[in-house]
């Protein structure tokens, strides 16, 4: 395929990089840092960079903040060539896939949104890598009448460029789903970072520390745009959040040792059973 990539940050770049490293698809580079578009072409990342012409890709691929990309596809749209296939990799689906669908449609283009679960904690095209999307999950987010083969020719470029498990589902799941699995997450490490003690923690951190607070360094302005558009979904997953804490912190200040050891061996329970539900799932 002729493909073209908007946005050269740690995704797009890491999906220019992706696609030259391990397929045959033509890859053109679009970003508004021209210096990162060479660097791009330095690095062999792209075949080349874009010269202002929208026609003639089979694939657009817009990898750029969902405000951002919402504003590009509605003042471009009418630029593709009819009938090309477009897509963005944004963490959010629900009404911003139904908006994107709609500009597609009133300019005769495809649209199937996607989102590779990959990603640093530091972001922009000189973190990027051809690896980032090895074994990682990569979610497809058709509509009941998308075509099937719009969703497998997203599912082959996934596959080629290393993805792990392929979950085709639709805007709507996706979002309740990522509310969960990604966005809370990253909630409670902003918050856990805000300890007084968080300055004094050196050499007295572990494994565990790094894994809670890894992600504070996420981008304020996008994820208050992802959090702010699943706002729904996730302040039901941070209520529920809010009130497993209170049943432990009420176990600390009751001296409630039989409550507390009761509340943690509920949860090994459930993340064991989780693990074991995992190692029966297909790749």
């Amino acid at each position: 395929m002729d493909i073209l990539v908007v946005g050269l940050g740690l995704i797009g770049g890491s999906l220019c990089k992706a696609m030259k490293k391990y397929t045959y698809h033509t890859v053109t580079g679009s970003d508004l840092n021209h210096d990162i578009e060479f660097a791009a072409l330095r690095d062999v990342a792209v075949d080349k960079v874009f010269d202002g012409n929208y026609n003639g890709y089979d694939l657009v691929i817009i990898a750029l903040f969902p405000e951002a990309a919402e504003k590009f596809f509605r003042e471009h749209a009418h630029e593709f060539s009819k009938g090309t296939l477009v897509t963005d990799v944004c963490g959010i689906k629900g009404n911003f896939s139904g908006r994107m669908k709609e500009i597609a449609e009133a300019n005769e283009l495809r649209y199937v949104g996607i989102h590779p679960m990959a990603g640093k904690e530091f972001g922009g095209y000189h973190n990027s890598t051809g690896d980032l999307f090895r074994k990682a999950n990569f979610i497809i987010t058709p509509f009941d009448d998308s075509r099937e083969n719009d969703v497998e020719i997203l599912r082959q470029l996934a596959t080629e460029i290393g993805a792990g498990k392929i979950v085709v589902t639709s805007p709507e799941n996706h979002d309740k789903m990522i509310a969960y699995t990604s966005q809370l997450a990253h909630i409670v490490s902003s918050a856990y970072v805000k300890s007084p003690e968080l300055g004094l923690e050196c050499g007295f951190s572990g494994g565990s520390f790094q894994d809670m607070t890894r992600i504070a360094t996420m981008n304020e302005k996008m994820w208050t745009d992802l959090f702010m558009q699943n706002r729904e979904h996730l302040q039901y997953e941070l209520d529920i959040l809010i009130s497993n804490l209170l049943k432990y912190s009420e176990a600390l200040k009751n001296a409630d040792s039989e409550g507390m050891r009761s509340l943690i061996a509920e949860g090994r329970e459930l993340k064991e059973e989780n693990l074991r539900h995992r190692v029966g799932q297909p790749n």
